[in-house]
């Protein structure tokens, strides 16, 4: 504020140094306010400029700030104070003029302070007072004061603010965004505000994690939105080589070395900066791949967890495959390529079709998508990046091979392939079977089938051994099957064991047959008489040799000894000792052989005790020719070639040798003898036997006709149905078979009674021959190709009369002289009694063992679920 002015002054000097201070506080004051917005305008300038070259630090953007706004807050005030508040006063404004006016300066001050003076008479006089402040103020009023005034740079002031205004405004007009970005950056130094940049990338990342030691790439992809988009961008690793890259679709690609050390990447585009922290680290390793198998629905299998060890996996066809990898770090993300060759997927250029998918990351396990197997192999590649960003280095390759649900394999063991047995018999052995995936059931299947006519079934039937299950990969059972516990009569049977699968539609898969030939008595006392006969021919044989090795063993006795030790002749001794070894063996074996056809006997129950007695008797002498009297010759002839002996010694030997071999030869003929006077009982026995077959047959052929009868009478073979058709050209050829039976035995007889000269043998010789059998047999065999339906069914019962009784004249004629059926009342001598008695109990010890047996066949099929036959009571 001005002081009030002084009554001595003039009003023109007072009036011209009031002007004067308006122009200095003006002045003074415009410039302390253009210094103020000079340095607003200039700190943000400064700000919104270093922000286009990079990203300035808060700390400088508070600089600027502080140093732009302390014109205003502290340049301003001083400056007002300055030359305003301390100019004021007159004095001090006279002051101010001294520095251009220094005499007028002086002399105004002067008056100044005459001015302020206080008058006192004795010390100033009023009038002197006044004309020296006149004369100044006559010399003042032709001077400017304004001269006086200091230096005005207003004017560039002026200038530089409104240049700095007009940058300003250029910013916020042309780059708005930059301008208020630039604008809260510089009012809010301290504050996150991001720098706005003209040149954008698309999220670039704060920290990359790189391969250790391998190259890597950064693309940094421009935004769509990027004001300028610079032709090419350079970025650097830490203090490393600037990397160029020129712009590809807005894009640029710098390659960098390997690293092995953390470091930042300084990236420059345009106005945009970005500084990136690189991390290199190991790729993720692939520790395990497993795969889960979902299999076809009908397998009734539960989803299996597998181990890839390998590049290949093997897959029923029709299952989903689920393949899992397990890395060293959490995944983030996977990928699966595959390349099926299926042929009708294949593209136009015939190459199979490829498709991808991505995997579902848990952790650091990564699910792979579902692939269905199909028949065709299918190749899998895997790749995966972890929650780092880094990919994998290699992929892991699988190839899947689909293979089809196989059939199971089902065999037998433990019994022959072809079997002859009586009905309560009992057959036992194992029924395996194998699977790849899975079995349902293990059984047992039976189907007959009838060697000549009969008005029967062929027996069928089946049941189950053991039920598997989905996981069943074997099942095995012990089978134990008599035809008598399923009440089959005698026929041609064969038995299969059979297998099922999970497989639809596949069926029963069998094992390779077991045929069994169930016989009657009859044909088994045959069937036992044809293998009597092959032994007693080998028995023969063996004792031929023996005979022959005998003679051999002579002419060695009667060399010198000396002679006997020489080099030809032990070579000599040689041979017959090892062909008495293969004697020995023989004999073992046709000893096994007439024991099993001596149980087979027993089990019969029709052969006569004395065939009985015989057979045994000539077994036991089998038994010791094998295991004791030819072992002893050959023991002989061995010792007859040790070198360590004197001739004198090894002759001896050699003649004991000879002697044993001479005992043993004839207990050989005594067993032939009695093998022979066995098989002769037993031929006679098969007569009866083989009339009771031949009638047998021509039951069945009577039978067959009259079940068929309303079918068959009255037509002629062209009007008969196919399956009659068939029937009668069965039974005609029974009846063929038959008589050419009849004939054969016919014969046979003729032979038996030239050996035996039984007055019973010749009687029955002439009784078939005056009945005509050959004749009546084939016309009957006429009748029946010609369909006299009715005819052939009372010559058949007819002729089944008549064989049936001439073979009870046989039966009756031996029970007379011995007794039959291995039974006979008391008498006899005591050996006799206690062969006897001990047949009885072998018997007895026979059956019961066939019950046992027959038994467990019973049990073996009551324990099954689905039983597919009636089962008989034990007989």
């Amino acid at each position: 504020m001005a002081n009030p002015p002084h009554h001595d002054i003039p009003p023109e000097l007072h009036r011209q140094l009031q002007e004067f201070r308006q122009h200095l506080w003006r002045a003074k004051i415009l410039e302390a306010l253009l210094a103020g917005f000079f340095g607003l305008f200039l700190s943000f300038l400064l700000v919104f400029g270093l922000d286009r070259a990079f990203p300035t630090p808060g700390w400088l953007r508070l600089v600027i700030l502080l140093g732009g706004t302390s014109l205003f807050a502290v340049f301003a005030p001083y400056w007002i104070h300055r030359w305003v508040l301390r100019h004021r006063r007159e004095n001090q404004l006279a002051r101010l003029i001294s520095r251009k006016f220094p005499r007028l300066g002086d002399r105004l001050l002067g008056v100044l302070e005459l001015a302020d003076q206080t008058e006192s008479a004795s010390s100033l006089s009023p009038t002197l007072r006044k004309a020296a402040t006149l004369d100044v103020a006559k010399v003042a009023a032709k001077r400017d004061f304004t001269q006086a005034l200091p230096t005005n740079r207003n004017v560039v002031g002026l200038t530089v603010v409104a240049v700095l205004f007009l940058l300003t405004g250029l910013a916020f007009v042309f780059l708005p965004q930059a301008g208020l970005n630039a604008l809260q950056r510089w009012l809010m130094p301290l504050s996150d505000t991001p720098r706005y940049t003209l040149t954008k990338f698309d999220n670039l990342p704060d920290q990359l994690v790189v391969p250790l030691g391998e190259p890597f790439t950064l693309e940094a992809r421009l935004s769509k939105n990027s004001e300028t988009r610079p032709a090419s961008a350079k970025a650097r690793y830490s203090l490393q080589d600037w990397v160029l890259a020129s712009q590809e679709n807005g894009t640029y690609r710098f390659n960098f070395p390997p690293q092995q050390r953390e470091g930042h990447i300084t990236l420059a585009a345009g106005d945009a900066r970005k500084k990136i922290r690189v991390l290199p680290t190991h790729p993720p390793t692939l520790e395990s791949v497993e795969s889960t198998i979902s299999y076809p629905s009908y397998l009734e299998m539960q989803d299996r967890l597998l181990s890839v060890r390998a590049g290949t996996l093997t897959v029923v066809s029709g299952s989903d495959v689920r393949v899992h990898a397990n890395a060293s770090r959490a995944l983030a993300k996977g990928t699966l390529k595959l390349k099926s060759h299926d042929p009708d997927t294949f593209d136009d250029n015939n190459s199979p079709k490829i498709t991808r998918s991505t995997g579902r990351p848990e952790g650091k396990r990564l699910n792979y998508p579902s692939v269905a197997m199909g028949s065709h192999p299918v190749e899998l590649e895997m790749t995966w990046t972890d929650v780092l960003g880094l990919e994998s280095r290699d992929s892991f390759r699988l190839r899947l091979e689909p293979v089809a649900d196989e059939s199971p394999a089902v065999y037998v063991q433990g019994t022959e392939r072809q079997l002859a047995i009586l009905p309560e018999e009992t057959v036992e052995f194992e029924g395996i079977a194998s699977d790849d995936f899975g079995l349902k059931t293990l059984g047992l299947e039976w189907s007959g089938e009838f060697t000549k006519p009969s008005p029967d079934q062929p027996a069928k039937g089946s049941f189950e051994l053991a039920e598997g299950s989905p996981v069943s990969r074997d099942l095995a059972s012990d089978v134990a099957f008599s035809p008598a516990v399923y009440d089959i009569s005698p026929q041609k049977l064969t038995l299969r064991v059979y297998a099922e699968d999970y497989l639809p539609e596949r069926g029963r898969i069998y094992s390779q047959p077991i045929v069994l030939y169930i016989l009657t008595r009859d044909e088994h006392a045959q069937m036992l008489k044809d293998r009597f006969d092959r032994i007693i021919g080998e028995l023969e044989d063996t004792s031929r040799k023996e005979q022959t090795q005998l003679d051999e063993n002579k002419r060695l006795e009667r060399l010198d000894p000396g002679e006997l030790q020489s080099e030809a002749n032990q070579e000599r001794l040689e041979e017959q000792r090892a062909a008495e070894q293969e004697n020995v063996e023989k004999m073992e074996e046709l000893s096994e052989r007439m024991e099993d056809v001596f149980e087979d006997a027993l089990r019969n129950g029709d052969i006569d005790k004395e065939t009985m007695k015989k057979l045994s008797q000539a077994q036991r002498q089998m038994r010791e020719l094998s295991q004791k009297d030819l072992p002893e010759v050959e023991e002989k002839l061995q010792d007859a070639q040790d070198q360590r002996s004197t001739p004198e010694k090894s002759q001896e030997d050699l003649k004991e040798a000879i002697e044993e071999q001479e005992e043993a030869l004839e207990k050989m003929r005594e067993t032939l003898e009695q093998a022979n006077e066995a098989n002769q009982n037993l031929e006679e026995a098969t007569f009866i036997n083989r009339l009771k077959k031949a009638a047998g047959d021509h039951d069945g052929i009577a039978a067959t006709l009259t079940e068929g009868i309303n079918r068959l009478i009255g037509r002629s073979p062209d009007e008969l149905d196919p399956a009659d058709e068939r029937i009668v050209g069965e039974v005609t050829l029974q009846q063929k078979r038959t008589a050419s039976d009849v004939r054969w035995i016919q014969e046979d007889l003729g032979h038996f009674y030239a050996r035996t000269e039984k007055p019973i043998h010749k009687t029955l010789l002439e009784a078939m021959t005056d009945a005509g059998v050959d004749e009546g047999l084939e016309r009957n065999r006429e009748r029946l190709n010609r369909n006299l339906t009715f005819k052939g069914i009372v010559y058949s019962n007819e002729w089944a009369t008549q064989l049936r009784e001439w073979a009870e004249m046989l039966e009756g004629e031996r029970n007379q002289n011995g007794g039959g059926g291995g039974g006979g009342g008391g008498g006899g001598s005591m050996e006799d009694q206690d062969f006897e008695f001990m047949l009885k109990v072998m018997r007895m010890i026979q059956s019961e063992q066939d019950i046992r047996a027959r038994t467990r066949a019973l049990e073996q099929f009551r324990r099954n679920h689905r039983p597919e036959v009636e089962v008989p009571p034990i007989p």
